[in-house]
């Protein structure tokens, strides 16, 4: 019953232009970040660590930025999740470094996309579905019954999702050896056993080592992307970037340094309310006095 309701309500939503849903959506990030002191806290330590240098009057429009963009991340969702694939795939107005992609499959390899929580990532998949079968790993809600209406808006077309499980991650490893794209949010703190502790803008972040095993095991391209969510709800542009691992490095420690490049590229954008500090349960914490260097 839920799920039904809750799909009946995002395909009422979906009925709106993509900009009056930012519209509203710049209000309920700001409702959001009035209501709750602990959103506003992490908001604004994660972007103080961050971007260290920046004026103060440099460093408030980038919070007041990310406040509006962070609520239009929400209510983009229906519009992605409920209008028609190619119709999504069409609000990409020009992707930048999508000749990366075709390189790649030139030389008959997979291509394992990393984007994090940077502008829209959830239209990436859907674009790229366009060119190439992509699996991506999802995590499973909380509630459960939201869960059919996220697999629903994400799966289609030539998108596969798969769960963080271990089933999930052969489905990965299958996708790669086939010459398809997997997705993956480098920067979303995984489990116990998953992860090693890296630096993200100087301080330790508990990061996945999936990647780095993927790269090994398939010899997969590894690209960097993002989609920047343009004003007034005028669609969204890709940037594509290739990352080659250097030898001797720990692949966690590239991946965070390369991150940290694309949030410098568009800092209004980045979900700074994600709490990518985080210690999962069961792992130890860093030492408090430790200084990372990603």
């Amino acid at each position: 019953m839920r799920s039904a309701l809750a799909a009946l309500i995002f395909d009422l939503a979906a009925r709106f232009p993509l900009g009056v849903l930012h519209r509203l959506g710049a209000m309920l990030g700001w409702a959001t970040y009035a209501m709750s002191g602990t959103y506003a806290r992490r908001m604004r330590e994660n972007l103080g660590y961050a971007m260290t240098g920046r004026t103060g009057q440099d460093m408030r429009r980038i919070l007041n930025a990310s406040i509006a963009e962070a609520g239009k991340g929400v209510a983009e969702l229906p519009w992605l999740w409920r209008r028609p694939a190619a119709e999504v795939a069409g609000s990409i107005k020009v992707c930048h470094g999508c000749e990366h992609v075709e390189a790649a499959r030139a030389q008959g390899k997979g291509v394992i996309f990393l984007t994090p929580h940077l502008g829209c990532f959830e239209v990436s998949a859907t674009y790229a579905a366009q060119r190439i079968p992509i699996t991506v790993l999802y995590r499973p809600p909380k509630l459960a019954w939201l869960e059919p209406l996220m697999r629903g808006g994400r799966e289609h077309g030539q998108v596969s999702l798969a769960r963080t499980d271990l089933g999930g991650v052969r489905l990965l490893f299958k996708a790669l050896k086939r010459g398809e794209a997997i997705g993956l949010l480098p920067d979303q703190v995984p489990g116990k056993g998953e992860g090693e502790w890296a630096g993200f803008f100087g301080r330790p972040a508990y990061t996945m080592t999936l990647v780095g095993r993927l790269v090994e095991s398939t010899a997969a391209a590894v690209i960097m992307a993002y989609a920047e969510r343009l004003p007034r709800g005028a669609g969204y542009v890709i940037h594509l970037a290739p990352l080659e691992f250097s030898p001797g490095q720990p692949a966690t420690a590239q991946i965070n340094a390369a991150l940290e490049k694309l949030v410098r590229a568009c800092p209004e954008q980045y979900l700074w309310s994600y709490n990518r500090y985080k210690t999962p349960a069961g792992i130890e914490p860093p030492e408090q006095s430790e200084t990372v260097q990603a």
